[in-house]
C-alpha cells in the first residue's frame, strides 16, 4: 500500500540489516542509546522521557524515573565535536533537554501538536514557516540549509523526523492520493484487527481471548493486559506522513550528489522503535474509522506485535546504511545490529577514540565487507530492559531470544527467531535447560556483568 522510492533506491543501492534493533520498544531509550551506545537500563532511562502517570489497574508501580538523559554522559555528537566536525539536531530529540546541552551546535527540536503550521510554540522562530507549510517538508529545509553550510568540513546531522509519530496526519496532497489508491482497491480479506496479550500479562488462552474479543470493555481489556492490534496497511493518512518521509530522504540524497559529497558520506536510516500497530491511547475497535487511524497507524506483519511490546514487532527495524564506493549495493545483512553501535562506528569512522564502558561494537567492518575484526564485546547477544508498567526483560542470543515478565520471577517465553520470526511457536516448555540458560543470561545482564552498571531498583 505504501510507496516509498527513495527509501527502496537506498536499499538497492546500500546494505540492509534484516536484524536490526532499537534498544527499546519506546523511543526516549532508543534514542539516548544512540547518543551513548550505552543499553538504556545503564543509564536508568527505560521510559519514554515525561513518561506517563501510574493507573489503578497495573499490579506494579512504575520505576522512578529519570527525567533527562544525565549530563556525565559522553555523547556522540560530543565526541565527533571534539574531532572536528560540525552537529546538528532536528526533530523529535525527545531527551528533555536542548540538544546542544549533548553536544550539539544547532537544534530545532520539540513537540509537533500539528504536522501543519503552526506545528507548536517552541517552534515559531526556530523554524520559519507559513500558512499551509508542512512540518516534515520543513525540517528537511532545515537540514539541507546545514549540509550547504557546513559543505567544507566534517559534519554530522541527526535528522529525527517526528513522521511517524503521532498526531497521525499526512500530507493532504499524499492522503488523497492514497485515498484514491485505497477505493480502487479489492475489499481486504480476513480480520482488520486481533486481540494479543502483550507478553508482560498474563498468559491467555484461545477460548479466554475469544471471549475477550466480544467483551470489548476498556477496564476489561486493561486488566488483562490485551490489546487490538492492527492487521492491514490502509491508513491513508500514515501513508501520507511515511511517502513525506520518503521525500524528505530523497532531497537529502540530491544535495548530497550536488555538492560532490556523496562518496564520503554515509547515511544511515532506521526508526526508533517498531510501528503502532496497537493503539498508544485504548480504542476498542468498535469506533468510526477516522477514530480507529488516528490510534493505529500501520501493521508490523509478518512480525508479532506492537509498539511498545518486546516482541519483534515493537523492537526490530528497518535499517539500511548507504555509503557509494565501499557499501557494494544491493546487499542484505543478517549481523545482529542494534542502536548502540552507532557509537563505535561513528567513532571509527571519524578517526578517533570512542567513550570507554560502552555496549558498542563497530560494524564498519561489515560496511566493507569484511568481518568483525576483533570479538564482539556484546558477546554476541541484545539485551531489553523495560520498567514502567509491566516489568519485563528480553534477550536476543544467536537464533534464540528470550522474554520474562514479570522480572527476575515471571515466566520465559523462547522462539527460535531463525524458523519462527513471527514468534508463534514458544519453545519454553519443550527447552528447558536453554531456559534455564536465558534466565541466568538475563540476571547476569541486569547486575552481574563486570562491565555492567547494576540499575536502579523498582518498587
Amino acid at each position: 500500500f505504501h510507496e516509498t522510492p527513495n527509501i527502496d533506491r537506498l536499499a538497492r543501492e546500500g546494505m540492509r540489516f534484516d536484524n536490526a534493533y532499537s534498544t527499546c520498544h519506546v523511543c526516549s531509550p532508543s534514542r539516548a542509546s544512540i547518543l551513548t551506545g550505552k543499553y538504556p537500563a545503564r543509564m536508568d532511562l527505560t521510559e519514554w522521557l515525561g513518561g506517563r502517570p501510574e493507573r489503578a489497574f497495573e499490579k506494579l508501580h512504575s520505576a522512578r524515573k529519570l527525567m533527562s538523559l544525565p549530563d556525565e554522559e559522553i555523547t556522540l555528537a560530543e565526541t565527533l565535536k571534539k574531532h572536528g566536525y560540525a552537529t546538528a539536531n532536528y526533530g523529535k530529540a525527545h531527551l528533555r533537554k536542548d540538544p546542544r546541552t549533548y553536544g550539539f551546535d544547532e537544534a530545532i527540536t520539540g513537540w509537533v501538536r500539528s504536522y501543519y503550521h503552526p506545528f507548536s510554540p517552541q517552534y515559531s522562530k526556530t523554524l520559519p514557516a507559513k500558512k499551509g507549510d508542512y512540518y516534515t517538508d520543513k525540517l528537511t529545509d532545515a537540514a539541507l540549509d546545514f549540509i550547504e553550510r557546513n559543505k567544507d568540513r566534517p559534519f554530522f546531522v541527526h535528522l529525527e523526523h517526528f513522521a511517524v509519530h503521532d498526531p497521525i496526519q499526512g500530507r493532504r496532497d499524499l492522503v488523497e492520493k492514497y485515498r484514491k489508491k485505497l477505493a480502487g482497491m479489492p475489499a481486504a480479506k480476513g480480520p482488520g484487527y486481533i486481540l494479543e496479550p502483550n507478553p508482560d500479562g498474563p498468559s491467555l488462552s484461545a477460548e479466554e481471548l475469544k471471549a475477550l474479543e466480544k467483551n470489548d470493555v476498556l477496564k476489561v481489556h486493561q486488566e488483562k493486559r490485551v490489546w487490538w492490534v492492527k492487521q492491514r496497511q490502509d491508513n491513508v493518512e500514515f501513508a501520507g506522513m511515511l511517502e513525506a518521509t520518503d521525500e524528505s530522504l530523497g532531497r537529502i540524497r540530491a544535495k548530497l550528489e550536488e555538492l560532490g559529497l556523496s562518496e564520503n558520506t554515509i547515511v544511515i536510516f532506521t526508526a526508533d522503535n517498531g510501528g503502532m500497530s496497537a493503539s498508544n491511547q485504548y480504542r476498542g475497535i468498535n469506533h468510526p474509522r477516522r477514530q480507529l487511524d488516528s490510534r493505529f497507524a500501520s501493521s508490523n506483519l509478518p512480525l508479532r506485535g506492537a509498539k511498545g511490546w518486546n516482541y519483534e514487532g515493537g523492537i526490530r527495524v528497518p535499517t539500511i546504511a548507504w555509503w557509494p564506493e565501499t557499501i557494494k549495493a544491493g546487499t542484505t545483512n543478517n549481523h545482529q545490529w542494534y542502536f548502540g553501535d552507532v557509537m563505535a562506528s561513528a567513532a571509527e569512522l571519524a578517526g578517533t577514540p570512542a567513550p570507554e564502558d560502552i555496549n558498542s561494537d563497530s560494524f564498519v567492518p561489515t560496511l566493507r565487507g569484511r568481518p568483525p575484526e576483533k570479538e564482539w564485546s556484546r558477546k554476541s547477544h541484545l539485551y531489553w530492559e523495560f520498567y514502567e508498567r509491566g516489568s519485563a526483560q528480553a534477550v536476543r542470543f544467536g537464533k534464540w531470544k528470550a522474554i520474562r515478565s514479570p522480572m527476575f520471577s515471571g515466566p520465559i517465553q523462547l522462539y527460535d527467531l531463525s524458523a519462527d520470526p513471527n514468534e508463534n511457536n514458544n519453545y519454553a516448555a519443550r527447552r528447558p535447560k536453554l531456559v534455564e540458560h536465558a534466565a541466568n543470561l538475563l540476571n547476569k545482564l541486569h547486575e552481574a556483568d563486570p562491565n555492567w552498571k547494576a540499575p536502579r531498583s523498582y518498587h
